[in-house]
């Protein structure tokens, strides 16, 4: 086996717990740091996944030198703040998405892991799940033809919390960077970057987008038809429409294990995808996979992508007038 990578994970919360457990399912990972803001988080986190190295700050985590990578699962507006931190300090990291609150923040973000040579990935961890994997592959076969059409959707309902992260602008609230980097990830993974933006949001009354619509064109004409909310429960379904037939990702498409494909003139195929673990096991599996090649960035999930990513939903908190009070 090869020598295990070894992890830390900077900050404790809901999202921190699911990666540790995603680790524990591959075999050449070792969980072996955590920090926190204060030392009694940090203690119960790592006595929860047996973590040898528990640190009271997240400066200190960036420095344990014991450390190969990180995994930056703070809220979204400390996400750019977390990565620098961690990278100025010599560490591999791979960045919960949203990967930053902007476009400029993403910048500065790439710019320091291209300075210092040192590997980034935005952990859209529904991109290496076997059913986004299989997605990528019928499209590359051409088994569906040209793709003319992508249709997405992701929202659910939650209670109104104006101190709480999703509802609370100070922390990037709100459906577009919580789901909509979903399902504009998933539009961009096929389509590329949007030529035309049209859009629509409801922000409600703490100043968030609390549901949205967006249509997309792109060159040759292919259409992505998205939405996202946090207010409004919707189907989790996403459809990929081609020239002659077409693959639906079964709900909720996000953590689908199973497609239907259509191919014209044939009757339906499902195909079964299962997951191993909980899922997110398969981001940092091709995050090890990079540091052992050698290289500084993941080709599934780019650097140049996120940014162009982080550039659209900027565009759409343009048309929709909405700013958070850290810009």
């Amino acid at each position: 086996m090869s020598t295990p990578i070894r992890w830390g994970i900077l900050s404790t919360g809901r999202i921190a717990n699911l990666f540790a457990r995603g680790l524990a399912e591959l075999p050449d990972a070792q969980l072996v740091a955590v920090g926190s803001r204060t030392q009694a988080a940090a203690d119960e986190f790592a006595d929860k996944y047996n973590i040898p190295h528990r640190h009271a700050s997240y400066e200190a985590l960036a420095n344990d030198p014991d450390v190969d990578i990180i995994y930056v699962a703070t809220p979204h507006s400390l996400h750019c703040a977390g990565t620098l931190l961690c990278l100025n300090a010599g560490k591999a990291v791979i960045c919960e998405k949203p990967f930053a609150i902007n476009a400029a923040e993403t910048r500065e973000m790439i710019a320091t892991a291209r300075a210092k040579r040192l590997f980034l990935m935005e952990a859209m961890w529904s991109r290496f799940l076997p059913s986004i994997v299989r997605v990528r592959e019928l499209i590359a076969e051409g088994a569906i033809g040209e793709v003319r059409m992508v249709e997405a959707d992701f929202g659910f309902r939650a209670e109104i919390n104006p101190a709480g992260r999703l509802f609370n602008p100070e922390l990037g609230g709100g459906g577009l960077l919580d789901v909509g980097i979903y399902v504009n990830s998933l539009a961009s993974m096929i389509l590329g970057k949007p030529e035309r933006i049209v859009s629509a949001a409801h922000l409600g009354e703490t100043g968030v987008d609390e549901q949205a619509a967006m249509v997309y064109g792109y060159a040759g004409g292919a259409l992505a038809l998205l939405s996202c909310a946090v207010r409004t429960n919707t189907l989790q379904e996403a459809t990929i429409y081609g020239a002659h037939g077409s693959i639906r990702i079964h709900s909720p498409w996000w953590r689908s294990e199973g497609l239907t494909l259509q191919r014209a003139g044939h009757e339906p195929e499902t195909l079964a995808l299962p997951m191993q673990g909980n899922g997110y096991n398969y981001e940092a599996a091709e995050a090890m996979a990079c540091l052992r090649a050698g290289k500084l960035e993941s080709a599934v999930m780019p650097l140049d992508e996120t940014l162009a990513i982080m550039e659209t939903l900027d565009t759409l908190r343009e048309q929709w007038g909405l700013r958070y009070p850290m810009e």
